[in-house]
């Protein structure tokens, strides 16, 4: 297997949810990505002040690819990796959002993230002797979605169309188009 096979290969397992060790073969990719996804995300968030268009670009840097022009992000932003990140139209992040994408996340078009959300799709294995070794599920956010601030979406769950989650909820299972869904755990309690 050359190095390219080694590198295409432990990213696909990462994206499909198989376990993936920093020590074996091949994880330098992630660890390369990471240290220059960290490096972009200093940029944006340390940087000084940044118009529109400026964040706009260094976006599209941190995500490596081009994004509508009517995506909107308040600064400062987080992410791990940040290849794996999809949005829509119209999609708003506010401050301080972290978007932990190493499993895939996709949000819809216009959907919303208030302050402090977190979307987490990386896991560590529960066995204290393999703790190091991760598993990535993604998030798929509908359209139209509201995440409330604070609020943290954890790995392999799905938010329906028109979905909202209240403020400092921890959702941990699917949500029903049109729910509305707060708590920890986050359950259904009322809809749009």
């Amino acid at each position: 297997m050359t190095d390219i096979d080694i590198a295409t290969d432990i990213l696909a397992r990462d994206r499909n949810g198989e376990p993936v060790d920093p020590a074996e073969p091949g994880y330098a990719v992630i660890g390369a990505i990471i240290n220059e996804t960290k490096r972009l995300c200093v940029e944006l968030n340390t940087g000084g002040y940044h118009e529109a268009d400026e964040i706009h670009a260094m976006f599209e840097r941190i995500v490596g690819h081009p994004v509508d022009s009517s995506f909107r992000l308040n600064p400062p932003f987080y992410t791990d990796f940040g290849r794996n990140i999809e949005v829509g139209r119209d999609v708003f992040v506010n401050w301080g959002c972290t978007l932990m994408d190493r499993g895939g996340i996709a949000i819809g078009d216009g959907s919303f993230l208030g302050p402090n959300v977190q979307l987490i799709t990386i896991n560590h294995m529960r066995d204290p002797m393999r703790r190091a070794v991760t598993v990535s599920k993604p998030i798929h956010i509908g359209e139209h979605v509201w995440i409330g601030a604070g609020a943290i979406v954890l790995q392999d769950v799905t938010i329906g169309d028109g979905a909202i989650v209240g403020a400092g909820a921890v959702v941990t299972h699917d949500v029903p188009a049109g729910a509305i869904v707060a708590g920890v755990p986050a359950k259904v309690i009322g809809h749009v």
